[in-house]
């Protein structure tokens, strides 16, 4: 049986490098033997506490050196790590908490409240991250070392929020996210042990987690923390922590183009990774020329560990693309309609992106009917809609939920946003469909103004016509100030359709325009 855990990203790196200082947050700076140290010391806090092999912890904690010590310290007593987004209410961590079977809660003091209440509802234990634990930590006898695990023990159970229903926990095993780990570290971009990377992304969510954290830390490489994301926050800080490599998703790169102008110094970046949702190519347009910096865009999902596919130097890059698969993974275009199958279609066509390789998870937690849905043909089917062309580049058209079908007509909301994201006065913009007694569904565009900008609505959607086929192009247009963003800063277009399908373009009181 092959052994493998987590926990050896770090161990390794405290005998390899155990002076290199591998974590930075505020004024606190911990070297790779400090980290690791730690976590051995809160590793036999657990054992003390009960947590057995195999057993699952819950963590609750943001950016803050906690989490990476307490993930290490599960990972190391041979636990499996479930981590709680941190914008979910008291009743959604019960649901967390009861789904996972998780036997003990480790929360920072800032989730006390939320999570405290959850824990008493379930009837879990609470141990809250800092002086708690390290309490306990101290009583406690140090780990020697890891615990080894099978390869194909369970290491991650990630709640996906998903677009419908209940959220599911997809379980990663060890050797899901080791792979995961190197292969981005070591093929996927040129990443190096003098490396400084800004830990902007949550860690709860497997693109901080695996890109951010453990990706970094496999290239033996510092991580430096910033709690709460804050565009003119992050500029000064990655300058001043000497900060080359940063990984965000798309909403943060629209803040950093416009946080720049404002900026006295501008870090000098080597490596800057998007993902999470699509970048529009505006935006990468914009963020390059105003950091002078490449932006490799990559694909992935908690179900892949979960980086799939990303621009790579070794092919090229090719803005608007979510680049090639990653050493050791397949990624194809199969046909969308046939469910039960996977039908693989030729370069060009359009169809349901699916993977399969070293970083394809074991299954959702209890559900084993979703996850006979989701793992067909030994493929898993991602549910978003793409294409693959000549060269191998991926690109990503949409959701196969978002999908607009105005009058027998398919919308890919990514190409309306697009169009309307190159416009002066628009900041960002999510297109949705709307229940339409005409054509079905409607295409609405909700739009964020630039700053100083007051975009009129007609004038947005004449636009939109010039560059867009007749049916494309939004006949609504609402503004906001601000698009909702899920835990992972995705927008949340199920809330979106939810607002604006409540009201009538008669009854809504910002600015719309109905022109067919």
């Amino acid at each position: 049986m092959a052994t493998l855990s987590v926990a050896a990203i770090l161990a390794e790196n405290a005998r390899r490098r155990p002076d290199r200082t591998a974590l930075v947050e505020g004024d606190l700076r911990l070297t790779f033997a400090q980290v690791w140290q730690r976590a051995r010391a809160q590793a036999g806090a657990l054992a003390a506490l009960g947590v057995r092999p195999g057993d699952r912890v819950a963590l609750m904690a943001p950016n803050t050196a906690e989490f990476p010590q307490a993930y290490y310290a599960v990972a190391a007593a041979g636990g499996v790590v479930v981590p709680v987004h941190l914008l979910l209410s008291a009743r959604e961590v019960e649901h967390v908490l009861r789904d996972s079977g998780a036997t003990l809660l480790l929360c920072h003091p800032a989730q006390a409240e939320t999570g405290g209440a959850a824990a008493r509802a379930v009837g879990v234990e609470l141990v809250t991250l800092g002086a708690e634990l390290e309490r306990l930590a101290a009583d406690a006898e140090p780990l020697r070392s890891y615990v080894t695990r099978a390869a194909d023990d369970p290491a991650v159970v990630f709640y996906t929020s998903g677009t419908t229903g209940v959220p599911k926990g997809a379980v990663l095993s060890h050797f899901n996210l080791v792979m995961n780990a190197t292969v981005n570290a070591f093929d996927a971009n040129d990443i190096r042990p003098d490396d400084v990377a800004l830990g902007a992304l949550p860690l709860f969510h497997a693109f901080g987690q695996t890109v951010s954290m453990n990706s970094t830390w496999r290239a033996g490489a510092t991580l430096v923390l910033l709690p709460r994301f804050d565009a003119a926050r992050a500029i000064e800080l990655m300058v001043k922590e000497g900060v080359n490599t940063f990984h965000g998703v798309p909403t943060m790169f629209v803040a950093l183009a416009a946080a720049a102008a404002g900026a006295d110094a501008l870090p000098r970046l080597r490596l800057c990774v998007s993902g999470g949702a699509s970048l529009p190519v505006a935006v990468l347009e914009r963020f390059e020329a105003a950091f002078g910096a490449r932006v490799f865009e990559g694909y992935g999902l908690s179900e892949t560990s979960p980086t799939a596919t990303v621009n790579q130097p070794w092919f090229g890059t090719k803005p608007g693309t979510i680049g090639h698969p990653l050493w050791g993974v397949d990624v194809e275009i199969a046909r969308a309609e046939a469910e039960d199958r996977v039908e693989l279609l030729p370069p060009g066509e359009l169809g349901e992106v699916v993977v399969r390789g070293h970083n394809v998870f074991s299954g959702y937690l209890g559900r084993p009917e979703a996850t006979a849905e989701a793992l067909v043909d030994g493929w898993f089917r991602t549910g978003d809609l793409g294409t693959k062309d000549d060269e191998g580049f991926l690109r990503i058209v949409d959701r196969k939920k978002d999908v607009v079908i105005r009058g027998g007509y398919n919308v890919y909301p990514r190409e309306v946003e697009e169009v309307l994201l190159r416009h002066p006065s628009v900041a960002q913009a999510a297109v949705i469909g709307l229940p339409d007694e005409l054509h079905g569904e409607e295409v609405c565009a909700v739009v964020v103004p630039a700053p100083g900008a007051t975009p009129d609505a007609a004038a947005l959607t004449e636009w939109s016509k010039e560059h867009l086929g007749r049916y494309k192009y939004p006949r609504r247009v609402e503004f906001t100030d601000a698009l909702p963003l899920g835990p992972s800063m995705k927008v949340l277009k199920r809330e979106l359709r939810a607002r604006y399908g409540k009201t009538s373009p008669e009854t809504e009181t910002s600015q719309e325009t109905e022109t067919s």
